[in-house]
């Protein structure tokens, strides 16, 4: 059984965003005995790791959960790599040191275009300590099957922002599941949010 879920929104996003204003209803009305976490999340990269850190301390292992859309993504798998927590990647962001350079300077929020931060050029170093160790290219079978119970990447065809395919590369011993079409945003995510329910084993049926 889940109690605690923790979602982690995007670059520019927040707490407002379509996916994590749709599972907040969904889990109010629905699964109120589980607790919701969703935070802003800071610009810096390694306060975003210290806050998901301390959110989730004292949780454990078989009981909690986690959402992450795109670099929110990559920081839920960030964090169940050092938790062991049960986690759902949605169009995650592969190599964000990378694909975040050009972002360096002001940036707006998109839900509240009147809310301006600033992504510093140190952030890169910031997200690159927080890469994953190469995998072992020998994980016996039953590892493998166990990593793919754990984790579920969400991959959108259509997504507009990053390639589809390299994460599907990048998580190579991951449930995948590929949506044709689509955006970065899952736009359509109330049509596959059940299919992420039921990985996290919050659905039953």
């Amino acid at each position: 059984m889940i109690t605690h879920l923790l979602y982690l929104h995007g670059f520019r996003s927040s707490p407002k965003s379509f996916k994590a204003q749709y599972l907040a209803g969904l889990i109010q009305r629905d699964f109120p005995e589980i607790k919701w976490h969703c935070p802003q999340l800071p610009p810096s990269p390694k306060g975003a790791s210290e806050l998901i850190l301390d959110i989730s301390k004292d949780w454990q292992v078989g009981t909690s959960a986690l959402i992450g859309s795109s670099l929110g993504g990559f920081y839920a798998n960030w964090l169940a790599g050092v938790k062991g927590f049960r986690s759902v990647l949605i169009n995650p962001a592969s190599y964000p040191a990378r694909d975040l350079e050009k972002y360096i300077g002001e940036q707006t929020n998109w839900q509240s275009p009147q809310e301006s931060f600033f992504f510093k050029k140190e952030y890169l170093d910031e997200l690159l300590s927080l890469y994953p160790k190469p995998c072992d290219e020998r994980l016996k079978d039953e590892e493998i099957v166990a990593l793919k119970e754990q984790q579920l990447v969400m991959a959108c065809t259509g997504d507009e922002v990053l390639d589809w395919s390299e994460m599907i590369k990048a998580h190579p011993n991951s449930e995948h599941y590929v949506v044709e079409g689509s955006d970065h945003g899952m736009s359509d995510f109330d049509k596959h949010a059940p299919f992420a329910l039921r990985f996290l084993k919050i659905l039953d049926f």
